[in-house]
Parts: C-alpha cells; structure tokens; sequence
C-alpha cells in the first residue's frame, strides 16, 4: 500500500506527466470544458422550467420526481446508445451530460422557489440558484465517460490505465477527478456566500 501511494504521488507530481497532449493540464482542461458546456447547456433548460413550476406551482409533481430520475439514469448507457444513433462525435457525452443536470436543476429551482415569501417572489428575487453547484459537481464527476466513447478529459486515465491494469494511473485519474470536484464545490460555495452575504437571515 505505501508503495501505491508513494507511485501515485510521483505520478501527480511528475513533471512529463503535466505537459504534452495525454499530460494532466490538457486533460484537465478537456474534462472542464465537458462539464461547464453541458452544466451551462442544463442550465438554460432547467433553470426556466424551474421557475415556471415554482412561479405556477403546476408540474409540482415532476419536479419532485425528476431527482429521483437523475439519480436512476444509466448515463454509460445513454452515452452507447446515442453514440450508435449518431456515430462518432461529442454528442452523446453532452446529451448524457445534460440529461444528468436538468433534473438536478428544475429540482432545486422549484425547491428553492417554494421556500421564498410570496411577496419576495412577487419581486422576482427566486433564490433557486441556491443549491446549483450540485448540478455542476455532477457533472464533474461524470464526464469522465467522455473517454468510453474515445475522447479525452480526466477519464481518459482511468480507462486507459484498466486497459493497461496500471492502478496508478487508475487512481491518479480518480483524484483528479475527485479534486476538481471538491475544488469547484469550494469555489462555488464562496461565490454563493458572496452574493448572499447582505441577505437576512
């Protein structure tokens, strides 16, 4: 075990494995790009069916259910099945992607608009944004299916390295992964607090 971790730390840290096309930066910038388009893509359809419903309080009903449908879907699955719909190309990565966040996001907008006084929704000051990281973190977490239909981004080592059995690189690409998840939460979670820093209580 402590010659997995110390491997895994030279991994991280070497400097070869940051630069070049397959290297970590580029990687790295790959996954992002996958999860802020499909992430601002679930946004501009979640965010308005989500004040709709919280706004009309019709479709309750299916905002409450769309979570558990999020949560249900087989996103390798669509990934496959939308790939030999339309060949070769980011699309099925994106629509996975997407498919993952809208329920996530019309969720917690409803959720978030409910839990706002009548008179401030009256305002539209909605405060359904609240709880949208989540959505991104998601996201994040996923888009290392990118690599199951031959593109790039974090999950590329972590196919690649069970192609190859090679557990270092395997759980390189999980830290990884699991970092920019955490590091975007974190990130996020400021800029909410920011925001909402003049909000009462």
């Amino acid at each position: 075990m402590y010659e997995l971790i110390t491997n895994l730390g030279a991994w991280l840290t070497s400097g070869t494995q940051w630069s070049g096309y397959d290297g970590i930066a580029h990687r790295l910038a790959e996954h992002l790009q996958y999860s802020l388009l499909a992430t601002l893509i679930a946004a501009a359809i979640g965010l308005p069916l989500g004040l709709l419903i919280g706004h009309t309080g019709r479709g309750a009903f299916i905002a409450i259910n769309l979570s558990s449908f999020g949560r249900a879907l087989p996103t390798v699955g669509l990934v496959v099945l939308v790939f030999l719909a339309s060949g070769l190309s980011m699309w099925p990565v994106y629509i996975a992607l997407v498919a993952l966040a809208v329920p996530s996001i019309v969720t917690n907008t409803y959720a978030g608009m409910t839990a706002v006084d009548p008179d401030v929704k009256d305002a539209a000051r909605g405060q359904g944004m609240r709880w949208h990281p989540l959505a991104l973190i998601q996201v994040v977490a996923t888009a290392t299916i990118a690599a199951y239909v031959s593109f790039g981004g974090l999950g590329r080592y972590v196919l690649d390295g069970l192609a190859q059995r090679d557990l270092v690189q395997v759980m390189g690409g999980a830290v990884l992964v699991a970092v920019v998840a955490i590091a975007l939460d974190l990130v996020l979670s400021g800029v909410q607090r920011f925001l909402f820093r003049h909000r009462p209580a």
